[in-house]
């Protein structure tokens, strides 16, 4: 039998909000067991490059990373947002270690093609270094991870948050029992503002054709199925209290 292991993604909606953030990390940090935190922080990064006269330029979710975007980026999910995180969860005695994807070749990645659209300094994911992940937990550490990663040439990526988590559940689901959540500002999928409990994924494709689930939930949900279909136990998507909580969020399943 394998051991569990929760992999839990929270969003910029999360973060921003001091309240909220503070709350979930106390309730993250009294879950016993082996767990890892996945954190993005678009939102705050895009308010950042408002600041600095830089308009943030988003395709289904996905945003393009030029130069100077990644510049921003690198210094508020690396920075800012991660060591945040990690200095709450050491107050509530949650011993964590802050890390991007290049810190202990974390997370390679290769530079996105360019197709249709050209994305910039985005990341897709080739390899995790799962080996990394299992000594850092089995020293009862729990890895905060940031959306970066790097392609071993010098060159740090923007990658999405939730194809990290997906990824990273995967590749440890041959090891350990996965189970996965997604938190953002949603009690989970909503349909006319009515909770959607459970999804399958022939539910999924025909709420896209309809228009229903679009814009940044597609490549969230698509993370979701690619690591159910790959070994992930179970994955859930809800907001913030879905870390104490499962009666009210949305389940995937296959």
């Amino acid at each position: 039998m394998k051991d569990k292991l929760l992999v839990v993604k929270i969003g910029g909606s999360i973060i921003e909000n001091d309240l909220i953030l503070n709350d979930f990390l106390k309730s993250f940090s009294k879950i016993k067991g082996r767990k890892i935190l996945v954190h993005g922080g678009g939102k705050i990064a895009s308010s950042f490059l408002k600041k600095i006269g830089i308009v943030p330029k988003l395709i289904e979710g996905r945003r393009i990373t030029d130069k100077n975007t990644l510049d921003v980026v690198i210094m508020t999910y690396a920075g800012l947002l991660n060591k945040r995180i990690v200095s709450i969860l050491q107050k509530y005695n949650c011993n964590s270690l802050g890390l991007s994807g290049s810190d202990g070749n974390l997370i390679l990645a290769k530079k996105r093609r360019v197709e249709k659209i050209d994305y910039g300094f985005v990341g897709d994911i080739e390899k995790i270094n799962t080996n990394l992940l299992d000594e850092i937990i089995n020293m009862k550490i729990c890895p905060i991870i940031c959306s970066l990663s790097h392609d071993k040439e010098g060159q740090i990526l923007n990658t999405n948050a939730d194809s990290i988590a997906s990824k990273i559940s995967i590749e440890l689901s041959k090891k350990f029992d996965i189970t996965l959540k997604y938190c953002f500002d949603k009690p989970g999928l909503l349909i006319n503002n009515t909770l959607i409990n459970s999804i399958n994924s022939n539910d999924y494709k025909d709420l896209i054709k309809k228009n229903i689930i679009k814009d940044g939930m597609i490549p969230k949900i698509d993370s979701c199925f690619y690591a159910l279909k790959n070994g992930v136990n179970e994955i859930f998507i809800g907001n913030h209290n879905i870390i104490k909580s499962i009666k009210n969020c949305t389940t995937l399943t296959l």
